[in-house]
């Protein structure tokens, strides 16, 4: 199968990057295919233009639908900034999923146009779940990435995984996360 990877954290020190390589690596030892779109390393232009917004899209744009048309299963890599995706996930999704690309309405009705594509998003968190979870946060999350933007165009979510308190987590968890990631490689 063809894996798309949206990869967004600008350090390559980062444990976003450690899980970055970790999923490459298993799907690779599984035999798939694997493209990795660092948006950061790529120097991402997040902000949406006028002309973009009239339907008019770019080289660099239609280079990134493309990406999307070859993949199976996109997994997207973030963390988990300001409850919610970092200014370049969120601009990399207002560019690259338009309207009638990714989605349009039918005499009034939504219409998701990615369907039979699979999506798995992985997120680092500051927090923990209970932290999350006290007051909403973490179904806020999940309604509104993976309900409000990828099973809107039609994705199948296949796993939403959080990894929480990252920065004050120990190498045995890290290691025991990675080889979480690495089973869920082998599994998508």
């Amino acid at each position: 199968m063809n894996h798309l990877i949206v990869y967004a954290h600008p350090r390559k020190e980062s444990f976003n990057h450690a899980i970055m390589e970790t999923a490459v690596q298993g799907l690779q030892e599984k035999g798939h295919e694997v493209v990795v779109r660092d948006l950061y390393a790529m120097e991402f232009e997040p902000v949406i233009s006028n002309s973009e917004i009239l339907g008019g899209i770019g080289e660099d744009i239609e280079q990134e639908q493309e990406y999307l048309k070859w993949a199976d299963v996109i997994i997207f890599i973030y963390p988990i900034w300001w409850t919610g995706l970092p200014a370049i996930v969120k601009g990399y999704i207002e560019r690259v999923f338009t309207y009638g690309f990714a989605y349009r309405y039918v005499n009034g009705e939504q219409m998701g146009l990615l369907k039979g594509k699979k999506v798995i998003i992985i997120n680092t968190q500051g927090k923990s779940h209970a932290q999350y979870a006290a007051n909403g946060m973490d179904q806020a999350l999940l309604l509104t990435s993976d309900k409000g933007i990828f099973e809107y165009c039609g994705l199948e979510v296949l796993h939403h995984e959080f990894f929480e308190s990252v920065p004050s987590s120990d190498e045995a968890t890290r290691t025991a996360w990675l080889k979480q990631i690495k089973e869920m490689a082998g599994k998508a």
